[in-house]
Parts: structure tokens; C-alpha cells; sequence
């Protein structure tokens, strides 16, 4: 028999190299299916072309998925978003998580740049 600690240890380092998406279950190649109506703000890989809508590019899983479901639920307000995100399933919200995460937008600031 298996020893219950051993198990324990190797589930857990068996997902931490997964990687992120394996936490968060969301799919990148499905979140980039689905985000085509994003892009027309957020711009197709979430750096807005747009200063006036948010980067979402390398924006956190775990924040994408609670914004978009405060849009949903009307915690969060915008009547632009509570239409996008009204037929979303939590697969939909965690795949689309998934995807702006893989892409590349947010950064530390440069000392010295704005």
C-alpha cells in the first residue's frame, strides 16, 4: 500500500510543474477562441490599442476570472462588460483567464521610464 504522505507529495509536485494553467483549469487555446469579442477593447492578445480600456495581457488568472464574474453578478458595474460576460460559463471565464495570462503585457516598471 501506498504510503497517504507519499501520495499527497507527489500529487502536489505533480501540478506544480504543470504549470499555472493547471491550477486556474482553464484552457489558453480555448481563451484564445473565445476572446475574438474582446479584442475589438482589449485588442486581440489584451494590450489595448486603447488607453482608455485596460491592458489584460499577463493580468492573473485568479483576477480575470473574480472581474469577470463581479461583471456578471453586478459587483463590479459596467454596463459594457455585464453584456460581454452575461452568457460566459465559469469554463468560458477560466479559459479566457487562461489565455490573457499566457500573453505577454503587464510588467514591473523600467526605473527611469514612465
Amino acid at each position: 500500500m501506498l504510503n497517504p504522505r507519499l501520495l499527497v507529495l507527489c500529487i502536489a509536485a505533480a501540478a506544480m510543474t504543470a504549470g499555472p494553467t493547471a491550477f486556474a483549469a482553464g484552457d489558453v487555446v480555448a481563451g484564445k477562441a473565445k476572446s475574438a469579442v474582446c479584442a475589438s477593447c482589449h485588442g486581440p492578445d489584451g494590450v489595448s490599442p486603447q488607453p482608455n480600456f485596460p491592458i489584460i495581457a499577463g493580468q492573473y488568472q485568479d483576477y480575470i476570472v473574480r472581474a469577470l464574474k463581479d461583471y456578471k453578478s453586478g459587483e463590479r458595474e459596467n454596463a459594457i462588460m455585464k453584456g460581454f460576460v452575461a452568457n460566459l460559463s465559469e469554463q468560458d471565464m477560466k479559459d479566457l483567464a487562461a489565455y490573457f495570462y499566457s500573453q505577454k503585457g503587464l510588467a514591473a516598471p523600467t526605473p527611469g521610464k514612465p
